[in-house]
C-alpha cells in the first residue's frame, strides 16, 4: 500500500514539477502592528532536495504558510509552513517604534506550468490570513538562472536519494580559506552531536548532511557588544534583538545563494567562534557556534527549532513581547496554553495526572503539564520538568518532542 501511494504521489510530482527549485525572494516590511510583503525576484536553482510525495504540508507548523496553486486548474499543488526573523522582530520593543524590512525566501519545486503563489500569516487569534499573492509565468526570461555563489561541496553524512531523506546543508561563517579543514572537522562534530541523541540516533539513515566550502575574508563573527566586526561571507552577528547570545544573520540572499550548491531541506550555519550562542527559526535557518563546550547539545536544541518548530521551554532570556497570546493555543508541538490541549499530548498522559502538574522530585521525568515555558512563567505549559528544549543539563528529549520529531522525519522521508 505504501509503495502504491508513493508511486501515485511521484506521478503527481512529475505532472506538475521539474526536479529543480524555483526560489522567490521578497521584502517583508513593517512594525509591531503592521506588515507588508513586496516581491523582489525569482531564481531557478539546479537541485530540488525536498520530498516528491508529501507535497502538501499537513503539520500546520509555523507563523506563515506558502501555498502554490496551478493557475489552469486552481489546484493546490504545494504548501509549506515556516517562520521568519522578521516575525520574531515584530514582538520586540524596537518594533513598537521602528519600521524595518527583512529579505525572505520561499522555495518550491520548479513548476511545469504557471502558478499562483500565496503567502498567509497567522493573526493574533492564530488564524491564517492571506498577505501576498503573485502569479509566476514559468517561461519568463526574468527568472534568473545565474548561480551567484558557486563553491565546492562535500558529503558529511550521505545515505541516499534526497527526495527520501531529510537534507541538511551546513554553511561556514567566519572560516578563512586556511580554516576550511577546521570547518570540515566541525561539520563532522555537528553530525556526531545530532546523531548522539534519540530519536535522531536511530533515524540517521534517513538523513543526508552536506557542507559548502565557502571561506570568509576574516576569521570569527561580529560581536557588536564588544565592538568586534568581521568581514564574513554571511554577515552573522551576536546581539540580535540586543540579546547577547542570539547570533543570526539578516543576509538572506547570501544564505540562500550558498545553500543552492546542494539539494537541501534545511540550512544550518556553523559560526567559527568560541563565544556561546546560537539561534534557529522554523524552516528558515539555524546557526550555532563551533568552539563552545556545549556545542553538540546546542546543535540539537537549535535543530529542534529549525526542523519542526519546537518551542523553547525555558522561562526568561528573551526580548519578546506577547509571543504566546492568552486564549490562543500555540502551534508548537511541545507547548500549550490549555486552550486546545486535546490536540497536544493529552493522549500521552496517565489519566490520573493533575493539570497543571506539580514537580515531583521523586519522579523528575514524569510526563505532565508543567507551568512555565515559551519564555514566560505563567499561562504556558511544557510536557516535562526538563528536556533538551529547556536546559542543556540532560541528554534527551521528552516523549512529546520525541514523537513530534519522528513524525516530521517520516513526513520528509516517506
Amino acid at each position: 500500500m505504501l509503495l502504491l501511494q508513493a508511486n501515485q504521489s511521484w506521478a503527481q510530482f512529475d505532472k506538475y514539477f521539474h526536479n529543480k527549485t524555483l526560489r522567490m525572494d521578497y521584502a517583508h516590511c513593517g512594525d509591531s502592528q503592521h506588515d507588508e510583503i513586496y516581491f523582489e525576484e525569482l531564481l531557478e536553482e539546479p537541485y530540488w532536495g525536498g520530498s516528491k510525495t508529501n507535497l502538501i504540508d499537513t503539520m500546520f507548523y509555523g507563523n506563515y504558510y506558502l501555498n502554490v496553486y496551478d493557475v489552469a486548474s486552481n489546484q493546490l499543488i504545494y504548501s509549506r509552513g515556516y517562520c521568519t526573523l522578521f516575525g520574531e522582530w515584530q514582538t520586540t520593543d524596537e518594533a513598537q517604534t521602528t519600521r524595518r524590512s527583512c529579505s525572505e525566501t520561499v522555495i518550491m519545486p520548479f513548476p511545469k506550468n504557471d502558478v499562483r503563489i500565496e503567502i498567509s500569516a497567522r493573526n493574533k487569534k492564530g488564524k491564517f490570513v492571506k498577505k501576498f499573492e503573485y502569479t509566476v509565468d514559468v517561461d519568463s526570461y526574468f527568472i534568473k538562472k545565474d548561480r551567484r555563489m558557486q563553491y565546492p561541496t562535500f558529503d558529511v553524512h550521505y545515505t541516499g536519494n534526497p527526495a527520501q531523506r531529510v537534507d541538511i546543508v551546513l554553511l561556514p561563517e567566519g572560516y578563512t580559506a586556511d580554516e576550511m579543514e577546521q570547518f570540515k572537522a566541525d561539520c563532522k562534530r555537528f553530525a556526531e552531536g545530532l546523531f548522539s541523541i534519540s530519536p535522531y540516533k536511530e533515524r540517521q539513515g534517513q538523513f543526508n548532511i552536506r557542507a559548502v566550502f565557502a571561506p570568509s575574508q576574516e576569521s570569527g563573527v561580529d560581536i557588536p557588544g564588544e565592538y568586534i566586526w568581521k568581514n564574513t561571507i554571511l554577515n552573522s552577528a551576536f546581539y540580535t534583538f540586543d540579546m547577547e547570545r542570539y547570533i543570526m544573520t539578516y543576509d538572506n540572499k547570501s544564505l540562500r545563494d550558498l545553500a543552492a550548491n546542494v539539494p537541501y531541506d534545511f540550512i544550518y550555519i556553523i559560526a567559527n567562534t568560541q563565544k556561546y550562542g546560537g539561534g534557529a527559526i522554523y524552516n528558515h535557518y539555524g546557526i550555532s557556534v563551533s568552539g563552545n563546550q556545549h556545542a553538540a547539545k546546542v546543535y540539537v536544541h537549535e535543530f529542534g527549532h529549525l526542523f519542526l518548530g519546537l518551542g523553547d521551554e525555558y522561562v526568561g532570556g528573551s526580548s519578546y513581547n506577547d509571543m504566546y497570546p492568552k486564549g490562543v493555543e500555540p502551534w508548537e508541538a511541545n507547548l500549550t496554553t490549555l486552550v486546545n490541549f486535546d490536540k497536544k499530548w493529552k493522549d500521552m498522559l496517565d489519566k490520573n495526572t493533575p493539570i497543571p502538574t506539580p514537580y515531583d522530585s521523586q519522579n523528575p521525568t514524569k510526563l505532565g503539564v508543567y507551568e512555565g515555558g515559551g519564555y514566560v512563567s505563567k499561562g504556558v505549559y511544557r510536557p516535562r520538568y526538563d528536556c533538551l528544549m529547556n536546559t542543556l543539563s540532560g541528554n534527551d528529549f521528552c516523549p512529546v518532542c520525541t514523537r513530534a520529531i519522528k513524525k516530521q522525519i517520516d513526513f520528509y522521508t516517506r
